[in-house]
């Protein structure tokens, strides 16, 4: 189980979270607020846009697991 899509695209089995892309975007942001003199006090938290759920079902099959019809169903991707 990881956080992020790229692992899923990567071999992993399944993942639930946030892009890294995204996550790197927001850092850039905050380092160039910074930069910019802002107090890191005083930037706010912020959370991915959007959460998605991949299933990879080629690692599945390699660690002989079945994944359910419904979770592929709910699944935002779908590796084969």
């Amino acid at each position: 189980m990881y956080s992020s899509r790229e692992f899923v695209a990567a071999g992993g089995l399944i993942s639930y979270g946030g892009s890294l892309i995204d996550s790197y975007r927001h850092i850039g942001r905050y380092a160039g607020r910074i930069l910019s003199r802002e107090k890191a006090s005083n930037l706010p938290v912020v959370q991915s846009n959007e959460i998605a759920l991949a299933i990879n079902l080629q690692a599945a099959k390699k660690l002989g697991l079945e994944i359910p019809a419904r979770l592929l169903a709910l699944a935002d991707e779908v590796i084969e």
